[in-house]
């Protein structure tokens, strides 16, 4: 049976790092909701443009754009064996539409790993991220800056402040998440299936407190 595993989370509590740790030492693919957001707008698809609008706001995608985003990137080969989820579901009835299409790829969601952080601090890692236009790589104001100012170390290119980033919006995500996702929480508490963990301790704290939850 695949492995499915949902990281949940408020935006900067560190659940796109412990995903990447956590697909690298399961051989998993690590599936984030913005990623995917990303790539169907930057190949033009029609649910990437309609995607688009609302992530120019700081707003959640609507449940069916989402959801069929997601179906489409389950189809692929190299989650047979399973995925790691970042970024979906974000409520309740995504989490519903997630459960109804894994039963159609024969799996279940098996862990719910729930990444906490005090909100002042939220704000600051979101707020000081700036990523590198070339490939992505990201850097960070004060825990992880770059040796020249606006310049990537890796390839050289340009570095800029996504709009999902700057502080105005920053704040703006976590007061969504906080009345539309936070219910998320209780839903999968309830199904006994959530694990608290405390996301601002060191990253190679949290990553052992995660593989201590998932091999329990």
């Amino acid at each position: 049976m695949p492995t499915y595993i949902v990281l949940l989370g408020p935006p900067g509590a560190g659940k796109g790092t412990q995903a990447e740790i956590l697909a690298e030492r399961f051989g998993l693919p690590h599936i984030s909701s913005g990623d995917i957001f990303r790539e169907n707008i930057k190949k033009d698809t029609e649910l990437g443009k309609q995607a688009q609008i609302f992530m120019s706001r700081g707003e959640l995608v609507p449940d069916d754009l989402t959801v069929a985003m997601i179906r489409e990137r389950f189809s692929r080969s190299d989650c047979v064996r399973g995925a790691i989820l970042d970024g979906f579901p974000r409520t309740p009835t995504q989490a519903d539409a997630l459960e109804e299409m894994l039963k159609g790829f024969g799996g279940r969601v098996d862990l719910v790993p729930f990444i906490t952080a005090p909100p002042e601090a939220l704000v600051e890692r979101l707020a000081g991220r700036w990523t590198c236009r070339a490939h992505g790589h990201i850097f960070h104001v004060r825990f992880n800056p770059p040796k020249d100012q606006g310049i990537c170390d890796i390839d050289g290119s340009p570095l800029f402040q996504r709009d999902d980033d700057k502080a105005e919006t920053v704040i703006h995500r976590i007061e969504i998440y906080r009345s539309q996702t936070a219910p998320l929480i209780d839903y999968y508490r309830q199904r006994g299936v959530l694990a608290e963990i405390d996301g601002f301790a060191p990253i190679e704290e949290v990553a052992a407190h995660l593989m201590s939850a998932l091999t329990s």
